[in-house]
């Protein structure tokens, strides 16, 4: 198998795994969970959710293409991803997840949702800051701290110079 037919088949396996059980199938369990459903679903919410996968997808192409690796703690880019969403905020991935989620709990008009968005939300910035942060300095050093320096964890913020 080539490098890229390899990165590409990593990957897909990753999102299929990952975000696909706790973008997915857990979210729609928890909403249909005891046979209720909204009987209405509301439909406006798929752009949230398109959204949501869509910046998740960025994300993933940019470690693959600039990184040659995948979302996947044991798969990680090689090296600091800065570019496309990554250039913005620090961690789009769980943003995604999120953006994602938020749009399942408005889909299925769903306050079980809401709630595991929020025990998301906690377990992304535990992790983050305990172990992923942590490990990144570890294994990139420098170019992670002036990344770090200079993009912020949660709240994207247009990089210096971009905007006139």
């Amino acid at each position: 198998m080539t490098r890229t037919a390899s990165l590409i088949v990593r990957n897909l396996v990753f999102t299929l795994v990952v975000p696909g059980l706790g973008g997915g199938w857990l979210p729609w369990w928890i909403a249909t969970r005891g046979g209720s459903i909204a009987l209405t679903l509301h439909w406006d919410a798929t752009p949230v959710i398109a959204a949501g996968a869509v910046l998740y997808v960025l994300c993933v192409w940019n470690f693959a293409a600039v990184g040659n690796g995948t979302p996947g703690l044991w798969d990680s880019p090689a090296q600091v991803v800065a570019t496309g969403p990554h250039r913005w905020v620090r961690n789009p991935i769980y943003i995604s997840a999120l953006v994602v989620v938020l749009g399942e709990a408005w889909l299925y008009w769903s306050p079980r949702l809401l709630v595991y968005a929020a025990v998301m939300a906690v377990f992304f910035h535990l992790f983050v800051i305990g172990y992923e942060e942590p490990r990144l300095r570890r294994r990139f050093g420098a170019s992670y701290e002036q990344y770090r320096r200079s993009v912020r964890r949660w709240v994207p913020r247009i990089p210096r110079g971009v905007a006139g």
